[in-house]
């Protein structure tokens, strides 16, 4: 039987589409990589079989005008931008790669932590601009204190790291149970304990109800002054407006942030104009190591629900929907 999968993306990494195209599957692709109008186009004209989901939103209509969808993968973890309440009840399973991205998420993450410390991109527009501006403003972390918020696969990396720069590090998880995963690390039991201890908070959580807007100015006040946040998470998670306001004043010291509330961020948006903000458009989990065993990862899962050997639960977002479900066959 030939598999009809769509890509909501121009494309999918050699290894992905290598594994379903072995399997016989007919493998369609967005033309439009942040069109939402034309995945509910396509889903409504074409009988999909599974959905590989990328960055684009997965709405409601679409999943609901696509009455032959199966199964739904997100090729990463964060399931924001998929309607998972809809597709729960058209009985559909979404899955998602967990731990595929989480090192070169990780090493992003010490990079915006290293260059908001050391102003390294402002120093590089100096010099090529002409300017030997050796200023004398940068952080040394050694001997600060990181904040983990969140302490999955993407966090304990970043905290190694973090280690051996010779960091402290202090993490929160409410979904963690029993010893730190990584030796040497402070877990502590709520976040405003993280908080005050924070002289860089990076954060490593999902995005749902409990997360939106938990960075907020009441939040980023406890942290002790100066300190540096980083965002390789989700741009919703953070209250933009209190953060570039404290940014501004010089309560913070700085930010590198991978993810925005609005993306592709706006032309002339005021985190783009602040000296000591660093950005990156959204590539964490953008190396060709990743992107493959992203698109391995969300292959497998489809095509394994869709042969009858279904993935792993653990790695399923609506598992409720599995029990009212026969097996595919």
């Amino acid at each position: 039987m030939t598999f009809q999968i769509f890509v909501t993306a121009p494309r999918l990494a050699p290894a992905g589409l290598a594994l379903l195209q072995q399997q016989g599957c007919s493998v369609h692709f967005l033309d439009d990589a942040n069109s939402s109008a034309e995945v509910l186009a396509r889903m409504a004209a074409t009988p999909f079989d599974a959905v590989v989901s990328r960055t684009v939103d997965l709405p409601a209509a679409a999943i609901a005008a696509c009455p032959s969808l199966r199964v739904i993968s997100k090729h990463g973890v964060g399931v924001s931008n998929i309607a998972v309440e809809a597709a729960t009840r058209q009985g559909v399973p979404v899955y998602v790669t967990p731990g595929a991205n989480a090192a070169s998420v990780a090493e992003l993450t010490i990079g915006l932590m290293l260059s908001a410390a050391r102003r390294i991109v402002r120093l590089d527009g100096e010099l090529r601009a002409g300017r030997w501006t050796r200023a004398q403003d940068g952080l040394q972390l050694a001997g600060r204190r990181l904040g983990l918020l969140g302490f999955g696969q993407v966090g304990q990396r970043v905290a190694r790291v973090a280690q051996a720069l010779g960091m402290q590090v202090h993490a929160f998880d409410p979904a963690l149970q029993g010893p730190s995963p990584v030796p040497g690390v402070q877990l502590h039991g709520a976040l405003a304990p993280l908080l005050a201890v924070s002289d860089v908070l990076s954060l490593h959580v999902p995005l749902n109800a409990a997360t939106r807007g938990l960075i907020d100015g009441a939040t980023l006040d406890q942290l002790p002054p100066g300190a540096l946040l980083v965002n390789t998470a989700r741009g919703e998670v953070v209250d933009e407006a209190a953060l570039i306001a404290r940014l501004a004043d010089g309560r913070l010291a700085g930010a590198g942030l991978d993810t925005m509330a609005t993306e592709p961020l706006p032309a002339g948006h005021a985190l783009a104009q602040l000296p000591t903000v660093v950005l990156t458009p959204h590539v964490g989990g953008s190396t060709a190591a990743a992107l493959d065993a992203m698109a391995e990862g969300a292959a497998r899962n489809v095509l394994g629900y869709l042969q009858g050997q279904p993935p792993d639960v653990r790695s399923c977002v609506n598992p409720q929907v599995l029990s009212t479900l026969s097996l595919p066959v």
